[in-house]
């Protein structure tokens, strides 16, 4: 145990968090994984909006762990948080996508929001993800995304409600999300890149 927790702390990037997260969720459970990398104040969707806190705590492991591949990664300029993309499969060939938003604190990176969606067609297996990282260069006015209303700094993480943002401490980069009343999901991530905030990723989910 005291191993895992000091190879988590040493993981360098988000890309590297998101393979160890994969391959524990095969190693030692799929919802044990999850619990293990999740962030205190993590939300996921069931299909409304949830602490993930509550929503992992009794939750049995399947007999066979979801596979994920990292296939791009979106990185603010100091390092500490970023926003990850990539196929997944299971067992019965279904398959589709995850994003998950990480952010490092005190050496260890910890996932804030996960969700996804089913794919008719697999995304290929990435064998090098893509990844861009915000510019340093310039000033990054404010927060990213006008709707919905700022939150407070403490909110501003994640919040469990209809819709929340958050941004990166450094403010290039930064997301939002809002569920409909049926479960469907918009998802946005915007990145500085010197002169403005570009979109550079956006999930429609689907109401189930």
């Amino acid at each position: 145990m005291i191993v895992a927790l000091l190879l988590a702390a040493s993981l360098p990037t988000a890309v590297d968090a998101e393979r160890a997260f994969a391959a524990d969720a095969q190693r030692i459970g799929q919802w044990t994984a999850f619990r293990k990398y999740a962030h205190h104040d993590a939300v996921m969707f069931s299909p409304q909006a949830v602490w993930a806190r509550d929503f992992l705590k009794d939750l049995k492991d399947p007999p066979k762990s979801v596979e994920w591949w990292p296939g791009a990664s979106f990185v603010s300029c100091d390092g500490r948080t970023a926003v990850n993309t990539g196929p997944w499969t299971r067992t019965g060939g279904r398959h589709g996508y995850f994003t998950t938003v990480w952010q490092r604190e005190k050496g260890e990176w910890r996932w804030a929001y996960d969700n996804g969606d089913f794919l008719k067609t697999p995304r290929p297996v990435p064998a090098h993800p893509f990844v861009r990282k915000a510019v340093c260069r310039g000033k990054a006015p404010g927060a990213p995304i006008i709707p919905p209303p700022p939150l407070t700094p403490k909110q501003a993480r994640t919040t469990p409600e209809d819709q929340g943002r958050g941004e990166s401490a450094d403010r290039t980069l930064g997301w939002d999300w809002k569920v409909d009343k049926k479960g469907g999901q918009r998802f946005r991530v915007y990145l500085w890149n010197g002169r403005n905030y570009e979109q550079v990723l956006y999930n429609e989910i689907k109401a189930t």
